[in-house]
């Protein structure tokens, strides 16, 4: 078992991580539970984990009720989450109680939002199922529904009681959830640990292939390295928890661009936003284009886009650009970018120019043009 802390004072919780964890969940959701019955919010991919952990709430004699939802972004929506909230009220939901998020990262934000508002805020765990899940969006407290507008527009900042995260529950998952997962744990070293981008480009095939050791450590490497952010800015105040979108700008206006469909999933957008971000810094004589090209031939080694030829994007920079344009993070006509001056070495910089953008998106590879 490891156990990773989220120091937030009085609201800090743990995240335990362990091989087979989710047989043995119980063990800590039962205290939560108070002799009540415990809500299960999962999706239809989610089924087979949703009996290993009814079973063991049985067990331990906790009663549960699932809400089975369908799998998808869609399901971050405005009518999911009326859906979701209307029938936790009818199971009888009070603010001392805690329901479990069992799924992916759109379970974990649906869920997260709907306790942040139901009767002002009542508890939630999560039990991702993901790789992306597990060493991103499970860990932080946020919590958010998509809209017409753009992604995670709308939400709230909510924390869980708890993560237990297992890594067998990866061998569930296809191929290529588990590489678009892959990318937001490569993106900590990218960040800040240069070290640690290393030790991907040597273990990465391993983990990506199923081995459990290399999963396990990188998985705890990567929710201590979000923990220590977390804790230092919960809220994104200081511009600290920032770095954490690192590839987030540009992807996310990818991901717009393909109407956030299975054409590009979340993981993906951000291996290639993270792949346009170091071009954009080395275009820009802020990185050392070797460190830029070596962030490329990573993603094209396990099998991830590496820019906007591989993710399939055929908009113009404009088009892109004007996506950024919905961005939560815009203030005042301004976007802060996550840039690079090197492996490891990520700084906010909020004086780049759009136009310039652009223009260099303009500059990218398109599909026809490989």
């Amino acid at each position: 078992m490891k156990t990773v802390t989220v120091d937030l004072g009085a609201r800090s919780y743990p995240i335990h991580i362990a091989t087979g964890l989710l047989a043995g969940a119980a063990e800590y959701l039962a205290p939560l539970a108070r002799g009540r019955m415990m809500a299960i919010v999962t999706d239809r991919n989610c089924v087979v984990h949703l009996a290993t952990l009814q079973a063991a709430l049985t067990t331990a004699g906790v009663t549960s009720e699932a809400i089975v939802l369908p799998p998808g972004e869609g399901t971050k929506s405005w009518a999911s989450l009326a859906t979701l909230t209307d029938r936790l009220l009818d199971l009888g939901i009070e603010r001392g109680d805690h329901v479990v998020a069992l799924g992916g990262g759109v379970i974990g934000d649906l869920v997260g939002f709907a306790t942040a508002i139901l009767k002002r805020g009542c508890g939630f765990v999560q039990i991702p199922t993901t790789l992306l899940a597990q060493v991103d969006s499970s860990v932080g407290g946020k919590t958010a529904i998509n809209t017409p507008a753009g992604k995670n527009l709308v939400g709230a900042f909510h924390q869980p009681r708890l993560v237990l995260i297992d890594p067998q529950v990866l061998d569930t998952l296809p191929p290529r959830e588990v590489r678009a997962g892959y990318a937001e744990v490569v993106k900590y070293g990218l960040i800040d640990d240069a070290d640690f981008f290393d030790w991907c480009e040597a273990h990465g095939p391993a983990l990506l292939a199923g081995d459990p050791d290399a999963r396990t450590y990188a998985i705890t490497h990567a929710v201590a390295a979000k923990a220590r952010i977390v804790a230092a800015d919960e809220h994104e105040t200081n511009g600290t928890r920032a770095l954490l979108n690192l590839g987030h700008t540009f992807g996310h206006a990818l991901e717009a661009e393909t109407g956030f469909s299975q054409a590009l999933i979340h993981g993906e957008g951000v291996a290639a936003g993270c792949a346009l971000a170091f071009a954009y810094s080395a275009a820009k004589a802020l990185c050392p284009q070797a460190d830029a090209d070596r962030v490329a031939a990573h993603w094209r080694a396990c099998g991830l886009p590496d820019g906007l030829a591989a993710a399939g994007i055929t908009a113009s920079g404009t088009t892109l650009v004007d996506h950024m344009r919905h961005d939560k993070k815009m203030a005042a006509g301004t976007l802060p970018f996550l840039l690079a001056r090197g492996i490891g070495r990520t700084y906010l910089d909020k004086t780049v120019d759009l136009a310039d953008v652009a223009a260099f998106l303009d500059r990218q590879p398109r599909p026809d043009a490989r």
